[in-house]
């Protein structure tokens, strides 16, 4: 949506009152209140370079993500709400990498109906199409808390009933949506996602109802795409260590590296007391996305990543050296992405990721790529906090 942010910033909003001013710097993650003369003058030339550099940048909006070697990946949009859907070709998103569906579940006291979520759907399938748009199936529970379920929220935890286990238990809440993404990929190019798999018998139920739905719909002489895309969300290290056996029976996956960093390393990423371990830069983390990516290409599917870390031009050359084969992120971080990308040769990144998978520490691997990344690219990383 464009609208300036920062966030664990601790108890700031008790800090400040109506009518004070305040800069927020989105690129280092801070706020200033009441800033002096000097702080304001010297925000406003780095807010004026940055307009300069992001109108430097829309020169390659329409150009493909295509290294100086030729290997070319897509660059998608994460998007929340419809209305963010007129910033996509502003930014030059190729489709949509993940459509959150939770809005409208969370924005009233009772269940969407079958008929809102297709005609939402559709409408967003028809806006993007002949791009893709990977809709993820329902994610509720942990951070996204709906009463009118009848769940106790202790029982909706990071680790508890939620995603597709809650879709899977309330499958009358399943089922419709189901129905309604698979009416709706007749009007483009729209593939379906299940989140929070984490092996081979929880896909193969999901994919059971989504069977029921097809069925349902045949019967009723309702059209869909028959060969619709059907991929999970590597998000659990269950999953992603069972990855070369969840490839053979999906079309693609999509690796949720918010929640896998967090899982795989015990952090609670909320929890600004220990933030400071939840490291995108550990080993473990880097091993697991490689190995994810391995799997899918020996199984001859293709892999996305729709975490923070597409959306961080510090790790664009190590993904793509890891053999990535689509960023999906925030439509306002893709031409930066987009510059390293058409800037670099895909075999020089392989050796880069080759090589800080060699380290043995988060910071050793954080130096490494920094170092690269500065001195390749200077110009394009002088936003980026560190």
């Amino acid at each position: 949506l464009e609208i300036p942010a920062v966030v664990a910033l601790g108890d700031i909003s008790a800090k400040v009152t109506t009518g004070q001013r305040i800069i927020l710097d989105g690129n280092r993650g801070k706020a200033i209140i009441d800033p002096d003369d000097e702080t304001i003058a010297r925000y406003e030339g780095i807010r004026l370079k940055f307009i300069e550099h992001e109108r430097e940048l829309s020169v390659i909006r329409d150009l493909p993500a295509i290294t100086a070697d030729g290997r070319e990946v897509m660059l998608s949009a994460n998007i929340e709400f419809p209305e963010e859907l007129e910033v996509l070709k502003h930014y030059g998103a190729k489709g949509i990498g993940l459509y959150r569906t939770e809005y409208f579940y969370l924005r009233k006291d009772t269940l969407p109906t079958e008929e809102e979520l297709f005609e939402d759907y559709k409408n967003v399938a028809q806006a993007v199409s002949p791009d893709p748009v990977i809709i993820r199936t329902l994610d509720l529970g942990a951070d996204k808390f709906v009463s009118y379920l009848g769940v106790p929220e202790s029982m909706s935890s990071m680790m508890g009933l939620r995603a597709i286990r809650l879709c899977l238990k309330y499958q009358e809440i399943f089922l419709p949506q189901l129905r309604a993404i698979l009416r709706a990929s007749v009007y483009g190019n729209v593939k379906l996602m299940f989140p929070m798999i984490s092996g081979i018998e929880e896909l193969r139920q999901a994919k059971s109802v989504l069977e029921k739905a097809k069925k349902e719909l045949d019967d009723e002489g309702i059209p869909y795409n028959r060969d619709i895309e059907v991929g999970v969300m590597i998000e659990i290290p269950a999953a992603a260590v069972t990855s070369d056996i969840l490839a053979k029976e999906v079309d693609f996956f999509s690796i949720g590296t918010n929640d896998l960093i967090q899982y795989t390393l015990a952090v609670d990423r909320g929890n600004e007391e220990i933030s400071w371990m939840f490291e995108p830069f550990h080993p473990a983390v880097l091993r697991l996305i490689k190995y994810v990516i391995e799997s899918a290409h020996n199984n001859d599917i293709w892999v996305g990543l729709c975490g923070e870390m597409a959306a961080d031009p510090v790790f664009t050359l190590i993904l793509l050296g890891l053999g990535l084969d689509e960023f999906s992120m925030n439509p306002a971080s893709i031409p930066e992405v987009k510059g390293i990308i058409r800037a670099s040769s895909y075999a020089d990144a392989q050796e880069i990721a080759e090589e800080a998978l060699k380290l043995s520490t988060a910071w050793e691997i954080e130096a490494y790529i920094w170092r690269i990344a500065m001195q390749r690219f200077p110009e394009l990383l002088n936003w980026v906090g560190r």
